[in-house]
C-alpha cells in the first residue's frame, strides 16, 4: 500500500477575475523510502499541490474535488484537529524561504523547541536536548550556542539547515522540500543535497522535492513528475524521464539546461509565455508554445498514455 496516494486533485483559488484553476487532475503515489521529484516552471502548480497536501492553501484557495490520502486516511475534508496531529509530526515542509519562514524575535533554539513540544510528549529540557540533536544531525556548528541565537545570525545556508532539523524534529513519514536550494549559492547547495540524501537512509522518510532545477532532481530523485498549467505532462523513473522524455515540454526543460559541450553555442529556451490559468484552453495548454503543435493539440486534450512499467505521458505525439 501507497504511503500517500493522491487521486485526480482539483484546487482552484477564487478571485474577482475569476477561477485560477491552479491544480487540475494531478494524480500520483508516493512509497516509503522514494524519493519523488516534481519539476516545472513557476506557476506550474508545484507548491499549490504541496499546500493541498498539507491542507494550507491561501483563503481564496479551495479543493474542488479529488482524494489525497494518507496511510489510507483521507485528508481532503478531514477536520482540523486531524490535521494538527499528522501537520509537522507526520508530514512535514520546507519553505522556499528560510528568512520569512523563521520568526526574527525568537531564538532558533524556541522555533525548534515549539515543534517538538506541540507535537510529542517530551519536557521542555527534553526538548532541548532534542533540538540541539537536530542541529547537530543537520552539521550545524557548536548547537549548544547557536540554539540561543536568532536569524538574522545565521548564514542563508544555516537557516535553510535550521528549516529543515524543525521539519525533522518529529521523525515524519514524509517530508516535502519546497525549492529548498533556491536562494543559495552552488557550494551550499550541493551540501544541503547530500545532507537530505544522507537523513533520507538514515531515517527512510518518503522525500518530495519540489524544484525547477533538473540538476537535483537527477541527484536526488528516483521518480519525475513533470508539471505544466496544474497538469501531470509526464511522470516515470528518473532514468526514463532524462534518457527517453516523452512529452514535447520536457524535452524543451532538457534542452535549455546548460551543458559542457554547449560553450559557445547558445541555450534553446521555451518560447513563449505560461499560460493564462483563467483561461485554460481546450486541448493541450502546452500547445500554444510547442514547436510540434498539431491542430488536434489546439483542439483536443491528450489523453495520458502508458509507454513502459514505469513511464507514462499526455502528448499527441506518442499516438500513431
Amino acid at each position: 500500500m501507497a504511503l500517500l496516494e493522491v487521486k485526480d486533485l482539483h484546487t482552484s483559488f477564487f478571485t474577482d477575475a475569476g477561477e485560477v484553476k491552479a491544480v487540475n487532475g494531478v494524480s500520483f503515489t508516493l512509497d516509503r523510502n522514494q524519493v519523488l521529484g516534481i519539476v516545472g516552471e513557476s506557476g506550474s502548480g508545484k507548491s499549490v499541490t504541496a499546500y493541498s497536501i498539507m491542507q494550507i492553501l491561501a483563503k481564496t484557495g479551495r479543493i474542488v474535488s479529488g482524494s489525497i490520502k494518507y496511510d489510507n486516511i483521507e485528508l481532503v475534508g478531514a477536520p482540523e484537529s486531524m490535521m494538527e496531529t499528522i501537520r509537522g509530526n507526520r508530514i512535514s515542509i520546507i519553505f522556499q524561504d528560510p528568512m520569512t519562514s523563521l520568526n526574527p524575535t525568537y531564538t532558533i533554539g524556541h522555533q525548534l523547541m515549539e515543534a517538538i513540544l506541540l507535537h510529542t510528549d517530551r519536557n521542555r529540557e527534553q526538548a532541548r536536548e532534542r533540538a540541539i540533536e537536530m542541529l547537530k544531525l543537520v552539521n550545524v556548528n557548536e548547537p549548544e550556542k547557536r540554539i540561543n541565537q536568532y536569524p538574522y545570525e545565521f548564514s542563508g545556508g544555516m537557516r535553510q539547515r535550521v528549516m529543515i532539523a524543525m521539519a525533522l524534529a518529529c521523525e515524519p513519514d514524509i517530508l516535502i522540500a519546497d525549492e529548498p536550494t533556491t536562494a543559495l549559492d552552488v557550494t551550499i547547495q550541493a551540501g544541503i543535497l547530500e545532507l537530505m540524501k544522507d537523513i533520507q537512509k538514515k531515517t527512510g522518510m518518503a522525500i518530495i522535492m519540489i524544484t525547477h532545477d533538473l540538476g537535483v532532481v537527477a541527484q536526488l530523485c528516483d521518480e519525475v513528475m513533470v508539471m505544466y498549467a496544474g497538469t501531470v505532462c509526464e511522470r516515470g523513473s528518473a532514468d526514463a524521464v532524462f534518457y527517453n522524455p516523452a512529452h514535447e515540454y520536457t524535452k524543451g526543460l532538457l534542452r535549455s539546461i546548460p551543458t559542457a559541450e554547449m560553450a559557445g553555442s547558445q541555450l534553446q529556451p521555451i518560447t513563449g509565455t505560461p499560460i493564462d490559468l483563467l483561461n485554460m484552453p481546450a486541448g493541450c495548454p502546452f500547445a500554444p508554445r510547442c514547436d510540434a503543435a498539431m491542430k488536434i493539440c489546439i483542439r483536443q486534450a491528450p489523453h495520458i498514455k502508458t509507454l513502459g512499467a514505469e513511464h507514462i505521458a499526455s502528448c499527441w505525439m506518442n499516438e500513431r
